[in-house]
């Protein structure tokens, strides 16, 4: 038993990590412009185009915050400010691949990195259900625009764009029997599949293989493009804004919140989605020229940036429409169309169709650098680290992530992935906090570029922040079952059974392999 003890709290050192950095095969190419428009890209994408719709409103499982989404969104941004302080020190001192996985092996040891890793695993892969989702509604709004085009095109059949779940609920909402809207088969088995977002997923996992340059590069040119459709979408839809929707309560102590406290608290967890991509910077460390100081300035200045975008269009957004009648699935592309600017409503489709790209691409590369870093700590096999001889990229990583992906899009529709990525995210997030007050005990010494101020104050506050949300949306969704706040447990639990089962026992092997090496030199030098 001392001895599994002993196993399970297993750390590395920081110089190990640094040492393994160093030499990784990793092609060191981005600058801080590239870390902005990773992040970006990550952020700024499904949070406006799709989370900002029931956050706002509510959905199937949560209340909606209504025009006090303001209050939400500083709300969230708080707790990620805290956090991101974290992940800027952190980084800067290590600059390795694997983010909050390799912070929490440094500090805390072998098992709890290994669920943190699988913990990231969730918030990327299952994080990119959303934005899978999200991109076909958006796609479909923008194909519907084109009259002239063929109805299987504009018009294709619903199993082929949404999910089991997205359907069984549309039915039951309208009275609509689900055998006349999709196949079953052997009359049994139903079928449906995101078909638009499959193949994107597929074709971005082959630019990824090419190579992260070229990857930011593409995601650069999808970036200006969303930031050009968002900024046009404030200016212009602040003239067809109607203060009178801001008030949706007028003899209420919050009159901008439709459903009070619990409106705005259970609109922070969600809107929270929206806000986690700024992590991304952190997972392509190994590849940064000068991570010491590019990767605080890429991470904050992300933050930065997306906060005032996304402020301005719930500002925007909660003026044009009702609350009640924001759309879901598309919100500003059917605010264009509420406030008859019918052109401008296929503008902005185009728009999110580029910038949902560009986050998918980057949560695709996320995921494939923490897989990465774990195999590399051989908690994966070692055939799939394996890097591309041409592209130096970890090929079957990446698509194996797109594989991932591609399944989990057939049972996971958008509002519940996106709740299983908050759960991955706050998760990981409460780590990195608490790392960073551990290192500043076990290794005070380490030169440290960027330092978080009033620690360990604001550590805390971040650990307060995102646990405080966490545990508020477990306890009003701990009688429903299939829902965020089961399944984040139950895939805690299976990391578990790949640990206990090949995990722990692989680790082990490549110690002795590692220790009978050294023995064997030993044994050559005493000879010599």
């Amino acid at each position: 038993m001392n001895q599994l003890i002993t196993n399970l709290l297993k750390k590395k050192s920081t110089d190990e990590l640094l040492s393994a950095g160093k030499k990784s095969e990793l092609k060191k190419t981005l600058s801080i412009f590239d870390l902005i428009v990773i992040g970006v890209s990550a952020v700024i994408g499904v949070g406006i185009f799709a989370i900002i719709g029931p956050a706002i409103q509510g959905g199937p499982e949560s209340v909606g915050a209504g025009p006090a989404i303001i209050i939400s969104m500083l709300l969230s941004v708080i707790a990620c400010v805290f956090t991101a302080l974290c992940y800027s020190e952190i980084s800067a001192m290590l600059p390795v691949a694997g983010s909050a996985y390799t912070y929490t092996y440094a500090t805390m040891g072998e098992f709890a990195a290994w669920l943190v890793g699988w913990v990231l695993m969730l918030e990327y892969s299952i994080g990119n259900i959303t934005i899978v989702s999200s991109w076909t509604n958006y796609l479909t709004t923008f194909l519907k625009g084109f009259q002239n085009l063929p109805s299987f095109i504009t018009n294709f059949p619903i199993w082929l764009r949404m999910d089991y779940r997205s359907i069984a609920e549309m039915c039951n909402k309208y009275g609509i029997d689900i055998h006349d809207k999709i196949p079953f088969l052997f009359d049994k088995i139903p079928f449906a599949l995101n078909l638009p977002g499959i193949l994107m997923v597929i074709a971005l996992t082959l630019l990824l293989v090419k190579g992260v340059k070229e990857s930011t590069r593409f995601a650069s040119i999808m970036v200006g493009v969303n930031l050009v459709i968002i900024m046009s979408f404030i200016i212009i839809g602040a003239f067809n804004v109607n203060p009178e929707n801001w008030i949706v309560k007028p003899d209420s102590i919050f009159p901008f919140a439709a459903n009070g406290i619990d409106g705005i608290l259970m609109g922070a967890f969600l809107i929270f989605f929206v806000y986690i991509g700024f992590d991304a910077v952190s997972t392509v460390a190994e590849e940064t020229k000068n991570p010491q100081r590019d990767l605080p300035i890429g991470i904050l200045g992300t933050l930065l940036i997306c906060t005032l975008i996304y402020m301005g269009v719930a500002l925007v957004l909660c003026g044009i429409v009702p609350y009640g009648q924001i759309d879901n699935n598309a919100p500003l592309a059917h605010a264009m169309i509420y406030a008859k600017h019918f052109w401008l409503a296929k503008i902005f489709a185009a728009g999110a169709v580029c910038g949902l790209t560009s986050c998918l691409l980057i949560y695709q590369l996320g995921s494939t650098r923490i897989l990465f870093a774990m195999s590399r700590d051989n908690f994966l096999p070692k055939v799939l680290r394996s890097v591309h001889k041409k592209y130096r990229t970890p090929h079957v990583l990446t698509w194996t992530a797109c594989i991932i992906v591609v399944l989990s899009s057939l049972f996971l529709d958008l509002n519940i992935s996106a709740e299983l990525c908050n759960f991955g995210a706050f998760t990981a997030f409460i780590v990195i906090c608490i790392a960073v007050l551990i290192l500043r005990k076990t290794d005070p010494d380490r030169p440290r570029p960027f330092k978080v101020p009033f620690s360990p104050l604001f550590p805390l506050l971040g650990i307060f922040c995102c646990g405080g949300l966490m545990l508020y949306k477990i306890l009003h969704n701990v009688n429903t079952i299939a829902t965020s706040a089961v399944l984040f447990p139950v895939w805690v639990l299976i990391g578990v059974l790949i640990y206990a089962t090949y995990g722990y026992q692989n680790n082990r092997s490549a110690e002795q392999k590692k220790q009978m090496l050294a023995d064997k030199a030993a044994k050559i030098k005493e000879n010599i």
